[in-house]
């Protein structure tokens, strides 16, 4: 395992190549901003070591509006500590989450009759699978993507770039069934940075009325489990303290802290 720093360089690397098989990356002074399919949109975010300012935060936004993309900046707060006074001044709301990193994995048993199965990218059921997921997060819980606005992007055009993804190994999907319905929903999504494969746990959901019988925790162990088979690296952004302390349990630690920001009317929602 790395060091924390090392941590860090892995981590902010793979979010630097993330975007760039989607679409171009445009420089708003020391910013990155993802231009690509709104259907998978990436946030803008600062280069390391360098100072980003309230004008490169309009700059970047003026940059994603043109391009019909949701408004979002998103950065690990140890490595671009002007970011959050910057995003203040422009206007936009942030908040802070949990950066956490695989490091003494716990293998959780699903609740009898529960079994989860890999997605694949022929699924019929792959849109009912997304619907679960946008029901789980219409409730607080873990952070997923950058979300796009509701109505924003056709439902066919989200399922198609999932499929894409996960035809080609950029997305592994898990749900988690219960008497033929799906309750839960996870992925993570694995880089290969030259040689070291790194890989990020998101969109952990699990269907409001099932909460607290341990799906998300188990999902989350599985898809760690998973992603570690090849992956040198697992890491999530938990949504909150609350659900940091949940995949404390199934073996992650926290090493940073995230800042997202994006309008204060789509924070709020």
């Amino acid at each position: 395992m790395p060091t924390p720093s090392g941590l860090l360089d892995c981590i902010e690397r793979y979010f630097a190549h993330a975007p760039r098989p989607d679409g171009r990356v445009v420089a708003a002074g020391p910013l990155d901003v993802p231009v690509g399919d709104p259907a998978w949109p990436y946030p803008a975010r600062p280069r390391t070591g360098e100072t980003v300012t309230a004008d490169d935060v309009r700059a970047a936004v003026a940059l994603q509006e043109q391009a019909g993309l949701p408004v979002g900046l998103e950065w690990i707060c140890e490595c671009a500590p002007s970011a959050p006074a910057a995003v203040r001044a422009a206007g936009l709301a942030l908040e802070e989450s949990p950066l956490l990193v695989s490091v003494d994995p716990v293998e959780l048993l699903m609740p009898p009759g529960v079994r989860l199965y890999l997605v694949g990218a022929d699924d019929p059921q792959l849109p009912r699978y997304q619907r679960l997921a946008s029901i789980a997060f219409a409730h607080p819980g873990p952070r997923t993507d950058v979300d796009t606005p509701a109505g924003a992007v056709p439902e066919l055009s989200r399922t198609a770039a999932l499929r894409e993804r996960i035809a080609t190994g950029r997305t592994v999907m898990m749900i988690a069934v219960e008497d033929g319905e799906p309750v839960a929903v996870g992925s993570h999504h694995p880089i290969d940075l030259g040689g070291t494969e790194v890989s990020e746990i998101v969109g952990v959901g699990t269907l409001p009325r099932l909460r607290g019988r341990g799906l998300g925790a188990g999902l989350a162990s599985a898809l760690a489990a998973h992603a570690r088979e090849t992956a040198d690296v697992v890491f999530l952004v938990a949504g909150d303290d609350d659900v940091a302390r949940i995949y404390e349990r199934v073996g992650f630690a926290r090493l940073a802290t995230v800042g997202i920001a994006g309008r204060p009317e789509e924070s709020a929602s």
